[in-house]
C-alpha cells in the first residue's frame, strides 16, 4: 500500500469511478490504474469496488469504510502543504469563499475591503451557490470557508461559528397600501408575494411565521437573488419579502421598506469550515474581519 494508491482511490471517487478519467488525472495509462487497484485489493484480501464487467459502479461496504480513512489522509496531506506555505509566507495565498448572492453583495464588501488592505498578496475567489452546494464546496475543498444562513448548521463535519442576526422586511412601491399603517401576517397574506427560493436567505423562517396560522402566503415568484425580487416588485407583481439589509435607502428610493422583525423569526448567518482543516493565518484573520463587521451590523 502506498500514497499513490490512496490518491487513486480519492480521484476515482471524485470522477464517478471512471478508470479513464482517473488515468487522465494521474497522467498514467488506464491499464496501470487497473493494475494498482488489483494490487491494493489483493493486499487487503477483499474487493472495495462493486463491478459490472470491467466497469466500477460503486463501493462495497468495506470500500465505503476505507474511503472515510482516505478522506482523513487527504486532509492531512493538504494540511501539511498549507502549513508549509503558511510558514514560508503567511501574507501570500488564495482564499476561496463560498457564499450566497445576498451575503456577497450586502455583507461581505466591507470585511473584504478591510482584509485586502491588510493582505494585498492574497487573491480572493468568490463562489456563489445554494447552501447545499456551498457545503459540498467545502467537502470537496473547492472552498475554504462558507458564509450563509440556511442548512450550514446541519452538517456534523463542519465547524460552524455564528456571525450575525438579521430580519426580513417587506418592500413595496411607494404609495402602496402596505407602505403605511400597521403590518400584520393577515395584511401580508392578502397580497401576492415575491420572495426567496427554498433554502435561500431565511425562507424557512418565512414559512415558520405562517405555519401555525390559518393563512397561506400566495408566493407567485421565488428567486435566489434579492435584486430579481425587487425588480418584479417594481413591475407591480406583488410585495417582496427580502432580507432587511438588502434594502438600500438610496438605490431603492422608489420602494418603501417595512420591518417584519415582529412577525418573522430572526435569521442567523453563519461561518463554516471543515473540521480538522488547517486554516492559514490570513484565513483566520479574514474570519476575524467578518466577526468585526457582524458586530458593527448588530450595533447599528
Amino acid at each position: 500500500m502506498n500514497l499513490s494508491q490512496i490518491e487513486l482511490l480519492r480521484i476515482l471517487q471524485e470522477n464517478d469511478f471512471s478508470l479513464s478519467k482517473a488515468a487522465e488525472k494521474m497522467h498514467i495509462v488506464q491499464s496501470a490504474v487497473s493494475r494498482q487497484l488489483q494490487l491494493f485489493e489483493e493486499e487487503l484480501g477483499s474487493p472495495i469496488y462493486e463491478r459490472q464487467g470491467k466497469r466500477l459502479i460503486g463501493l462495497t461496504s468495506l470500500g465505503q469504510r476505507i474511503m472515510e480513512e482516505v478522506a482523513t489522509i487527504n486532509m492531512a496531506k493538504n494540511n501539511i502543504q498549507t502549513i508549509a506555505a503558511d510558514y514560508i509566507d503567511s501574507n501570500q495565498g488564495v482564499l476561496h469563499i463560498a457564499t450566497t448572492h445576498t451575503q456577497a453583495k450586502y455583507f461581505l464588501p466591507k470585511p473584504i475591503l478591510r482584509f485586502r488592505e491588510k493582505y494585498p498578496g492574497v487573491r480572493i475567489y468568490m463562489i456563489e451557490a445554494s447552501p447545499e452546494q456551498l457545503i459540498n464546496k467545502l467537502h470537496t475543498r473547492k472552498a475554504d470557508i462558507a458564509i450563509c444562513t440556511e442548512k450550514i448548521g446541519e452538517d456534523a463535519g463542519l465547524v460552524v461559528k455564528p456571525c450575525y442576526e438579521w430580519h426580513h422586511a417587506a418592500v413595496v412601491p411607494q404609495n402602496h397600501p402596505l407602505s403605511e399603517g400597521d403590518i400584520s401576517l393577515k395584511r401580508l397574506a392578502s397580497y401576492p408575494v415575491l420572495t426567496y427560493s427554498f433554502g435561500f436567505t431565511g425562507r424557512s423562517n418565512i414559512e415558520t411565521a405562517f405555519k401555525n396560522t390559518d393563512m397561506e402566503l400566495d408566493i407567485i415568484l421565488a428567486a435566489a437573488d434579492t435584486d430579481v425580487i425587487k425588480t418584479y416588485v417594481r413591475l407591480g407583481m406583488g410585495i417582496g419579502i427580502i432580507a432587511g439589509m438588502a434594502y438600500d435607502p438610496i438605490m431603492d428610493q422608489d420602494l418603501a421598506a417595512r420591518d417584519l422583525s415582529h412577525l418573522i423569526p430572526s435569521s442567523k448567518t453563519k461561518i463554516a469550515y471543515l473540521k480538522n482543516n488547517y486554516l492559514p493565518l490570513y484565513t483566520q484573520h479574514f474570519i476575524d474581519e467578518l466577526l468585526i463587521a457582524a458586530k458593527e451590523l448588530n450595533i447599528h
